[in-house]
């Protein structure tokens, strides 16, 4: 205690009996990719995880980073293996081809991202923010701007960061101040400051690239008038050597309730050159690239948590004794049974389980979609796997970040006091998730987005609705499967029930969409996972005589008997509407 070990088997279940990622491998790009070749990655990057890795986890935690005038240093062994990371390629595993990347699917991508940072999160943060910047890059850069960064982007040799929070406004980002003025060379000098800028400054790499927000002086108000800026750390000559350094600095470094491990800066430019990516003032549309590359990416730290919370929890949950089993002592030559034949403790195991394992296949799902619509070739597939893209990355940001909140807290839970205290490691997980659920927009602001902007405004609800449906009329008459298409049938339609209330009251009672958001996104979250635990079912109901199918669909009864139910209450809170919300003055709180 703590451990870690990569949940491989459910990876390859995931992969390749739910999602059949074999039919995956005829999309452009992604010919020849063969299961050996999958599962030797996964392999790989799994005892890289394990061995390289997780040992940084509790001693980057206690450590910290260090700060010294304006100089970031990471916690000891961090340098070491962010050298062994980029030496092995796993930055680039994604990344294109004609900039040295592998060109590999988003859906393994995922899986090593889920590892590394159930490993250490506060470590998988510096190649994500650098994954995201290379994305950012690849979608809107110039052909210059591409060549000369992108490469080592891809690597990891250079790592990247994104400044937009100002100490005056964090989502408003209409409100920033940050000025970026024209040059006779074609750049343009940023003034400014900005906060809460993750792996802002450190001692990983020999250049960081930012991605600042900044105005221009004949910028119009509001968000139409950002740009976006490429702003290196050192500024890099045309040959792609390091020249001077460049005029953005690290002011301080945040004392944080987690992700020690990580540094959080104050960035302060001081006339630091930088070079406009895309239109001015079309800064914020470029930046979403990079900003919904990063949202599904914390997702995925809520799922690696999760995931590294459960194995704490059943790992001290078999071994702590105390009590008897309700049916009779399981050993009676012993004083005490394991904690793990309680029948609350079990609860708690099975929730964190179903949420984790859950979570996972809606990840992979996305995933999934995001290679189609990256690389299909028919321009009708790419726009349907797009439009789920957009409505499910809300999703997988919020909810599998609240779980992750939500498993680790169980997690304590199981372990009791030994929970509450840090040689066990269990408390860590709590206070480094925690974040997951405020950074990259809150969860109050991605439900939102979710409900407000991708349903209600996009009118984007069929593109899941729509699968799930067909899924359901062609199972129902299926008596094996009752148990699972009953119970999605139901969510499905409460579901349906509260997207049509919320349409026809939201344009004459605006305040209707921002009250029921937040549950309106978990009660669609429970309903998708639902969809994707009934298919788990009908994947395993066949080979029930094999433990790991056993459990699968025990695991899915237990998710639609004791999670789902939860959307019954989603729904009644959403259809009481508005008014108790807001019936108080606000000189009344």
């Amino acid at each position: 205690m703590p451990q870690f070990q990569a949940p491989l088997r459910d990876h390859l279940f995931c992969l390749f009996e739910l999602l059949d990622f074999e039919g995956h491998t005829k999309l452009p790009g992604f010919e020849g990719l063969s299961r050996d070749v999958v599962e030797a990655v996964l392999g790989q990057s799994a005892r890289f995880c394990a061995d390289v890795v997780y040992p940084l986890n509790r001693s980057a935690d206690e450590e910290g980073v260090h700060f010294d005038r304006g100089r970031v240093t990471t916690p000891q062994g961090f340098r070491q293996a962010y050298a062994r990371l980029v030496e092995g390629g796993w930055p680039a595993l994604t990344a294109a081809p004609e900039h040295g990347g592998q060109g590999m699917p988003h859906m393994v991508n995922f899986l090593f991202e889920e590892m590394l940072n159930s490993a250490c999160l506060s470590f998988g943060l510096f190649p994500g923010l650098t994954r995201g910047a290379y994305v950012l890059l690849n979608d809107h850069g110039n052909a210059e701007q591409k060549a000369l960064h992108g490469p080592k982007l891809a690597s990891g040799e250079w790592s990247g960061s994104m400044c937009l929070t100002e100490a005056h406004c964090g989502t408003d980002l209409g409100l920033l101040k940050t000025q970026a003025v024209p040059q006779p060379d074609g750049s343009f000098a940023l003034t400014g400051t900005k906060i809460f800028i993750s792996a802002g400054e450190h001692d990983l790499t020999p250049n960081i690239i930012y991605f600042v927000l900044a105005r221009l002086p004949d910028a119009p108000k509001g968000s139409k008038g950002i740009s976006l800026f490429l702003v290196p750390k050192v500024l890099v000559n045309q040959d792609g050597s390091l020249g001077a350094r460049n005029a953005i600095s690290c002011g301080a470094v945040e004392q944080k309730m987690g992700i020690h491990g990580c540094p959080t800066c104050v960035m302060n430019l001081d006339g630091a050159l930088g070079w406009l990516v895309g239109e001015a003032h079309q800064g914020l549309k470029a930046m979403f690239s990079m900003m919904n590359t990063e949202r599904i990416a914390v997702g995925i730290h809520g799922l690696a948590i999760a995931g590294a919370s459960y194995q704490n929890a059943v790992a001290y949950a078999r071994e702590r004794a105390q009590g008897r089993a309700p049916s009779g002592p399981r050993d009676a030559g012993k004083p005490a049974d394991p904690i793990i034949v309680h029948p609350d403790v079990r609860r708690m195991l099975l929730t964190q389980r179903a949420l984790t394992e859950g979570c996972r296949m809606l990840a992979l799902w996305t995933a999934q979609a995001l290679d189609v619509s990256e690389r299909h070739p028919d321009a009708a597939v790419r726009k349907r796997a797009d439009d789920v893209v957009a409505l499910m990355t809300p999703v997988v940001k919020a909810f599998l970040t609240d779980c992750g909140s939500e498993v680790a807290n169980l997690g304590v839970q199981v372990l009791g006091g030994h929970g509450f205290i840090r040689a066990n490691g269990q408390e860590q997980h709590v206070r480094d998730v925690r974040i997951t659920q405020i950074y990259e927009g809150t969860n109050g602001i991605q439900s939102m987005d979710l409900l407000g902007r991708k349903i209600l405004h996009l009118n984007l609800f069929g593109s899941f609705s729509g699968p799930v449906t067909a899924y359901v009329e062609s199972r129902e008459a299926d008596d094996r499967l009752a148990e699972f298409i009953a119970p999605l049938a139901a969510a499905h339609d409460l579901l349906e029930d509260a997207t049509h209330v919320i349409r026809e009251r939201a344009a004459a009672h605006p305040e209707e969409t921002g009250a029921a958001a937040v549950d309106y996104m978990r009660l669609f979250a429970l309903t998708s996972l639902a969809y994707l635990w009934a298919r788990a079912a009908e994947v395993a109901a066949p080979k029930g005589n094999d433990d790991f199918y056993r459990a699968k669909l025990a695991t899915a009864r237990f998710f639609m008997q004791r999670i789902l139910p939860d959307t019954a209450a989603l729904h009644a809170k959403i259809v009481a509407g508005a008014s108790s919300v807001m019936e108080l003055d606000e000189a009344m709180f």
